[in-house]
């Protein structure tokens, strides 16, 4: 089926952008009322624009000529409504792309449509959306749609942002590749912000070659060029961090296959504990979003209250009581730690943390917990989650990898090859 097609393999594959396309909305067809994975999708405009790129001679072809992308619904969209999933912002359809939008647009890439996504991408209500493996379960959030439609093959790569965990845990849910880059190294120029120092756009995709051709295309790069990468003799530090009471008993078992499967190809591997300073690193997050939440949702407040999430309406009105003291202490110390996790980090080739607490829990009125996301986040590091695993219940566990800040080629190298090797883990999705 066409539709099971990633990125890369379109391309090579001689379809037509319109083929593809239909093959996408025949799955859609038969899987929305399961998955409910987009807020907009309008198959008259995308076979139209399908039909336009086909006209486009080859030599002029982008190095995303065809490829379908969901995109994020708090990302401005040409041509398309941006919603926020907010009653403020019901059918509201700005006449620009946000940056990455552009960025892929310019490249050739057929914008398909808009995913679903939490209040604001702020909240940890679920909106509509399913896990394609279970839709008794949640696809994770806040970036939900964008991973379900992953993973239900419903496009080969997806938007998201993570201000805590919004791209890692829909990855771990829904069994996908999932990559948070460094912070700031893509642009977030028309996407709804809740946190300046948090909030990163990333992608999730069915293979680590379409995060590389991403790469390309949003001009990642390290300063040394990362060469050939082999497992035998590689040294990992297994980093559990301080959540890990948190971890329940599928994180556990994934975890330890994980390291067991890396061993199994001549990995070195190494228990990281770091200092105790980064175990305060949650809270610390916790005051500067509470912080950054009064600034970026003041607008709203002034023009529609009615119409936010408590938890938004607690942002605006400091129902924290947070000062300003203890903001500036939390964001001075989380950035104090930056450059203390790029100096530990280039000790190996990467650190294996996990990715979620367990499996998607059940229900969809939440989004689960990001507890073993954040702290990464907040400091800024890359990281890909790497599917392969599974928990009791036969839904997707991945595992995570981390490097140094703007390392990305680095980690998706290594992440290719860890991939590989993970493949072995037990994940085989059936749908």
């Amino acid at each position: 089926m066409a539709c099971r097609l990633t990125a890369v393999e379109f391309i090579s594959s001689g379809l037509t952008v319109e083929q593809y396309a239909i093959s996408l909305l025949d799955r859609i067809k038969a899987r929305d009322d399961a998955v409910q994975a987009w807020a907009y999708l309008d198959p008259e405009y995308i076979l139209a624009q399908a039909r336009e790129l086909d006209k486009v001679p080859s030599d002029k072809w982008g190095p995303l000529h065809g490829v379908p992308i969901g995109v994020k619904d708090i990302m401005y969209t040409k041509g398309m409504p941006t919603q926020h999933n907010s009653l403020i912002y019901e059918n509201d359809a700005p006449v620009v792309d946000a940056g990455p939008v552009a960025i892929l647009r310019n490249a050739g890439a057929l914008i398909f449509g808009k995913t679903t996504t939490s209040e604001f991408a702020s909240v940890f209500t679920g909106p509509k959306t399913r896990n394609p493996h279970d839709p008794n379960r949640t696809p994770g959030g806040s970036s939900s749609g964008s991973g379900a439609a992953v993973g239900d093959f419903q496009v080969p790569i997806a938007l998201g942002t993570q201000t805590i965990g919004s791209i890692i845990r829909p990855g771990s849910y829904n069994g996908v590749f999932a990559f948070k880059p460094t912070w700031a190294s893509i642009s977030r120029e028309g996407s709804k912000i809740f946190s300046l120092i948090f909030d990163t756009v990333g992608f999730f995709t069915r293979s680590i070659a379409d995060l590389q051709l991403l790469a390309d295309v949003f001009k990642l790069s390290d300063d040394e060029e990362p060469g050939a990468f082999e497992l035998k003799g590689a040294k990992f530090a297994v980093c559990k961090t301080h959540v890990w009471p948190q971890a329940g008993q599928g994180t556990v078992d994934a975890l330890e296959l994980a390291v067991k499967l890396l061993r199994e190809h001549g990995a070195e591997i190494e228990e990281l504990e770091l200092p105790e300073e980064f175990s305060r690193i949650t809270q610390w997050q916790r005051n500067v979003l509470d912080g950054d939440g009064s600034v970026s949702f003041l607008p709203e407040y002034n023009l529609a209250k009615d119409k936010l999430d408590p938890l938004l309406l607690g942002f605006v009105e400091n129902t924290m009581k947070l000062s300003r003291r203890d903001y500036l202490a939390s964001f001075d110390a989380i950035a104090s730690l930056r450059p203390r996790i790029d100096a530990i980090a280039r000790r190996y080739a990467a650190i294996l943390t996990p990715s979620v607490h367990d499996e998607a829990p059940e229900g969809i009125s939440t989004t689960g917990s990001a507890a073993f996301c954040g702290m990464w986040t907040a400091l800024h590091v890359p990281v890909v989650n790497i599917p392969g695993f599974t928990g009791s219940h036969g839904m997707p566990i991945g595992v995570s990898l981390v490097a140094s800040r703007h390392r990305d080629r680095h980690l998706l190298n290594i992440s290719q090859v860890v991939g590989e090797a993970f493949a072995a883990g037990g994940w085989n999705p059936v749908l």
